[in-house]
């Protein structure tokens, strides 16, 4: 079962994706970044891996697009905030 990250693992596993664009949505615990490409078909090709991930591992993410840029929120409904599950969603994100 996916827990709620504790203090220590906030630190070594945000660190790196808030130094990667990601950021703390204010007033609730989650984190949430812009994507932007080059045209709609980039933006919806991007969108559409990282569906095919989010699926794979029963995660998904809130997401908004509008044109050529996706603005993605992650967070765990489940255990209301952030989780592993959550990081591994956003490194996923920024790599592809």
């Amino acid at each position: 079962m996916t827990e709620k990250l504790s203090d220590t693992a906030r630190k070594t596993v945000l660190a790196p994706l808030l130094d990667n664009g990601w950021s703390m949505v204010e007033g609730r615990d989650a984190i949430v970044k812009t994507f932007t490409f080059e045209d709609f078909t980039q933006a919806f090709a991007w969108m559409t891996r990282a569906a095919l991930w989010a699926e794979k591992w029963d995660h998904h993410p809130e997401w908004f697009n509008i044109y050529k840029t996706v603005k993605v929120t992650l967070s765990t409904h489940d255990v209301g905030g952030l989780s592993t599950l959550d990081a591994k969603l956003a490194r996923k994100m920024d790599s592809l």
